[in-house]
Formats: C-alpha cells, structure tokens, sequence
C-alpha cells in the first residue's frame, strides 16, 4: 500500500524568518565591521589621548599649586621677619646704651617689649591679660586657684603670663589665677 505523503503547511508569514538586512552603502559586511571597528579604535585612541592630557593638566596644576603655596609661605615668612627687625635694632641700642647708662636700660627693655607687643598685634595676636573677668578655658590656662571670698568663683583674679590672640586665633592663652569659695 502506497502511503501518501503528508501535506508540507504553507509557511506563515509570521513564522518566516526576516531576508538580511540590504546593504544601503553597498559594501559587504565584512568590509562594514572593518570600517566599524577602525572608527571605534580611532574614537578610543582620542578618549584615551584626551584621558593622557587630563591627566597631565591635573599634574601640572598639583605642582603650579605646590610652587605657589611655598612661594606664599617665603613670603610671609619674610613679612613677619621683617616686623621683628626693628625690635632686634632697638635691642641692639638699648645694650649699647647700657653700657654708657646703666640706668637708660630698664626704660630702653620697656621700649623694646611695647614695641614687640605692637608687631604681635599687627600680626593679628593683641595681647590679652584683663583680669575680673569669668574664666573662659578657650583663652585661659588655669595655673593657680586662690580663695578671694569678695569675687564669684570661677573669675579671673590675677594674670600671670599674658596671653597673645583673639577668638579662635590664640598663639598662647592667658596664665591666670582663679578664684573659688571654700
């Protein structure tokens, strides 16, 4: 018996595998993938080119930023020297003088001291040293307390050693007494 052969169903169109995409250049793929590749090798050589000059730029920039900073620095080092020159020249006089006036030397060491306390206030640390006042551990440093039954405790009752500064810039607090109720 002769068998018949099965019917092949008509393809569907949704089934069907779409034709390759047509070339619009013209070129084969192979050819396209080349062009491709070559375009995207370029396009990371000039990202890579650009992440080098970057890189550079920035290195450049730390060592421009470091030159300026120690030249900064040099330059207010000298600024600050050359507010206490003065002080060394009247130092100077003062143990000149001393020689010929013995008595000339507390007023020529007074002098000296005014004046070494101006060039700390122009350099922005005045000196501090009021007395009467409560007892701030951000510009004092307690050295002694002492019982002073007329004052409140916790007062500044005497200044030992004075301080040189002011809020949040202190070079040295204040040595005080304080006082306190037995």
């Amino acid at each position: 018996m002769a068998t018949e052969p099965e019917p092949v169903p008509a393809p569907d169109e949704t089934d069907a595998t779409p034709p390759p995409e047509e070339r619009t250049d013209g070129r084969p793929d192979d050819i396209q993938n080349d062009a491709q590749n070559d375009d995207v090798r370029k396009d990371l050589a000039e990202a890579q080119d650009a992440w080098r000059r970057a890189l550079a730029d920035l290195d450049n920039l730390r060592k421009r930023h470091a030159r300026e900073l120690e030249e900064s620095r040099q330059t207010e080092r000298a600024r600050t020297a050359s507010e206490w020159l003065p002080v060394l020249d009247h130092l100077e006089l003062a143990l000149a003088h001393a020689r010929s006036d013995p008595s000339s030397v507390l007023k020529g060491v007074e002098a000296v001291r005014d004046q070494a306390v101006g060039v700390l206030a122009r350099l922005g640390y005045p000196r501090q040293e009021e007395s009467g006042v409560p007892f701030d551990p951000n510009r004092h440093e307690v050295v002694r307390v002492v019982d002073d039954p007329d004052t409140e405790p916790g007062t500044v009752v005497e200044v030992l050693r004075p301080g040189y500064g002011q809020d949040g810039r202190q070079l040295r607090p204040m040595a005080v007494a304080v006082s306190r109720r037995e």
